[in-house]
């Protein structure tokens, strides 16, 4: 259940969805870094001087667990499944998001079974007949 102030927070993290789309096209080669404006958070209220930290992994299109139960990670997930493009993306792979304290997003793609079988010879695959 998420709470009023986390909604706050949605309109902040909406602004940076276009790039998080790109970043996460981008995350299939090596982990992105998006550097966020701390001001643009700081303007809704609450935020501590030491940031906030946070890591969210989306397995299947949906977070894995909410572990720090942050306004700003809640609404950050709210954002991302908001967004059909997103979605559709999470869908296909697995994602590590994580916060640090210096407002970096970073975006990674989670290994999954294409790692697997990228890495697999034609005569390691067995047909499931």
């Amino acid at each position: 259940m998420t709470n009023s102030k986390s909604h706050l927070y949605i309109p902040v993290w909406n602004k940076y969805v276009p790039v998080i789309r790109i970043l996460l096209k981008r995350s299939a080669m090596a982990e992105q870094v998006l550097d966020m404006n701390r001001i643009d958070f700081e303007r809704i209220g609450g935020i501590r001087k030491a940031g906030y930290k946070f890591t969210v992994n989306f397995i299947n299109g949906k977070p894995k667990a909410i572990l720090s139960g942050s306004d700003l990670e809640q609404s950050l997930t709210t954002a991302l499944q908001e967004d059909e493009k997103i979605k559709q993306q999470m869908l296909e792979s697995d994602y590590t998001f994580s916060l640090t304290t210096k407002f970096q997003l970073q975006i990674s793609k989670t290994p999954g079974n294409e790692a697997v079988l990228a890495n697999t010879t034609e005569e390691e695959i067995v047909p499931l007949n």
